[in-house]
């Protein structure tokens, strides 16, 4: 480990970053062992790229991806049509876990939905990643209600 987290640089991902995003997914505690296959992760990056406000964005160290991370801004009626931000699919290489790439990239994400406008910034974690649950909770992310989910047939 000999990259230096002073260094560590975000920006919004490119085509040519979707290998290492995915191989990042891959090292994630999940029930599923397979990872998306390349062809269809562009064909899903291409047309995320449409969406106004979403990006996936990648943390770099050392030259090397090191995190990850997805955030929608997203418009809303309610709450005087105030937006709101969503981050998603938060990822970190293993042997970086723990030095603050995580940190990095959350405070990343919160900046940009305090310069959007956004009136609040949420996340969802599965109920069994105890450790990620501190780690948002040190970054000051409270537990809000109930998240509900329900598995379609596809």
């Amino acid at each position: 480990m000999s990259e230096n987290l002073d260094d560590i640089k975000i920006r919004i991902a490119a085509e040519s970053d979707l290998p290492d995003i995915l191989a990042l997914y891959s090292q994630l505690e999940r029930d599923e062992t397979q990872i998306l296959p390349i062809a269809e992760a562009r064909a899903i990056y291409d047309r995320m790229k449409s969406y106004p406000d979403y990006g996936v964005y990648v943390a770099e160290a050392g030259g090397r991806i090191v995190g990850t991370f997805a955030l929608a801004i997203m418009d809303n009626l309610a709450h005087m049509g105030a937006k709101s931000g969503l981050i998603e699919d938060v990822a970190v290489s293993a042997d970086m876990r723990g030095h603050g790439v995580g940190t990095e990239m959350m405070r990343y994400a919160v900046r940009i939905c305090g310069d959007k406008s956004c009136y609040k910034v949420s996340l969802s974690s599965n109920v069994r990643r105890e450790t990620a649950h501190k780690f948002y909770e040190k970054l000051g992310f409270k537990i809000h209600g109930y998240s509900f989910t329900t598995e379609l047939e596809n």
